[in-house]
C-alpha cells in the first residue's frame, strides 16, 4: 500500500467514481473507502506487530542480505543486525549454550589470527564452564548475555522476568571473572517482539542479531567442511555479524583456515565495542 495525501486521495476519486461499478456506491461511502485506502501508512516492519523469528533473505553474492526488520528500525531500540556495509570488516560471535570440548580449539584460532570474537553464554555455561569464560575476559574477547534459561523471550511480557534472565547472567559472570559484564543481548533463538527490543533498550542493552549463520547446531548431524566453506565463504560480505555455535565441531575444525580464507578476501575481524563506538 502506498501513502498518498488527501488531495491526490481526491483526484482518484474523481476519476474512480467515473466507473459504472461504483456509481452503485453513494459518493460519501466510496469518498470515505477511497481516503481510508490511499491515507493509511505501511507497518514499519513486521516485527511491530506480532512476535518475530529473526531471518534473513541473501540477495546477491557477497553483499549484505535483508533482514525481517531493516536496520533503521532496530535502530530505534538500539538493536543491530549488521555493521558498515561500505567496510571489509567482519564481526565473529559465538552462541554459547554448553560445553562439549570445542571451545578451546576455537579459542586458540582466534588467539593465532589476533582476532576478537563475542561469546553468548547461556546460565549453563557459565556453571558448567567457568574457566573457559575467564579465559575468553583475560584474552580480550568480550562476553556477551544470551539469558540463563533460554526461553523464548518473545514470551516474556513484563519487565521484571525480563529483567531477571539478565542479570541472573550478569551476577554469575562477574562472580566468575570479577568484572561487570558488558550489555550485549542476543535473543534465543532470535525469537524477539517489539516489546522485547523496548526492554533491553530499558536495561541499557544493545541487542545483536546477525547476518550471517549456518546449521551448526545439530552435534549429531554436522555440516562437512565444504559444507561449512558453502554456506560462509559466497555469504560473507561487508559489515557482517556472523553467528557461530561453539558446540560445533566443525566450527572447532576449521575455524583456522575459515579465518585464513576470510583474510585472503580482505577482510579483518572487528569487535561490538568497536561496531558499537
Amino acid at each position: 500500500m502506498f501513502h498518498l495525501d488527501r488531495q491526490v486521495g481526491c483526484v482518484l476519486l474523481k476519476k474512480i467514481l467515473r466507473r459504472p461499478a461504483l456509481l452503485l456506491l453513494p459518493a460519501a461511502l466510496a469518498f470515505a473507502l477511497v481516503l481510508s485506502f490511499f491515507s493509511s501508512s505501511p507497518p514499519a516492519v513486521t516485527a511491530s506487530a506480532s512476535n518475530t523469528n529473526w531471518g534473513l533473505s541473501f540477495q546477491k553474492k557477497g553483499e549484505a542480505p535483508v533482514g525481517n526488520a531493516t536496520s533503521e528500525y532496530l535502530a530505534g531500540y538500539n538493536a543491530r543486525y549488521l555493521g558498515n556495509t561500505q567496510q571489509k570488516t567482519i564481526y565473529l560471535t559465538f552462541d554459547c549454550g554448553f560445553e562439549n570440548g570445542c571451545t578451546a580449539p576455537i579459542l586458540d584460532a582466534l588467539k593465532k589470527h589476533n582476532a576478537k570474537a563475542t561469546f553468548f553464554v547461556v546460565g549453563n555455561y557459565l556453571e558448567t564452564a567457568p574457566e573457559l569464560v575467564q579465559r575468553m575476559a583475560k584474552e580480550g574477547h568480550i562476553v556477551g548475555n544470551h539469558t540463563y534459561h533460554h526461553p523464548d523471550m518473545s514470551q516474556i511480557a513484563d519487565l521484571d522476568s525480563f529483567r531477571k534472565e539478565l542479570t541472573a547472567v550478569e551476577e554469575k559472570y562477574k562472580e566468575i571473572t570479577k568484572e561487570e559484564m558488558k550489555k550485549y543481548y542476543r535473543p534465543p533463538q532470535g525469537k524477539f517482539s517489539e516489546s522485547n527490543l523496548e526492554q533491553a533498550r530499558t536495561l541499557g542493552y544493545q541487542t545483536i542479531f546477525w547476518s550471517l549463520a549456518y546449521v551448526d547446531w545439530y552435534t549429531d548431524k554436522q555440516p562437512s567442511p565444504q559444507e561449512a566453506y558453502d554456506k560462509l565463504l559466497p555469504r560473507i560480505h561487508p559489515g557482517a555479524i556472523v553467528l557461530l555455535h561453539s558446540t560445533s565441531q566443525t566450527n572447532a575444525d576449521i575455524l583456522d583456515e575459515l579465518l585464513t580464507k576470510w583474510e585472503d578476501m580482505g577482510y579483518t575481524f572487528g569487535t561490538l565495542d568497536e561496531l558499537s563506538a
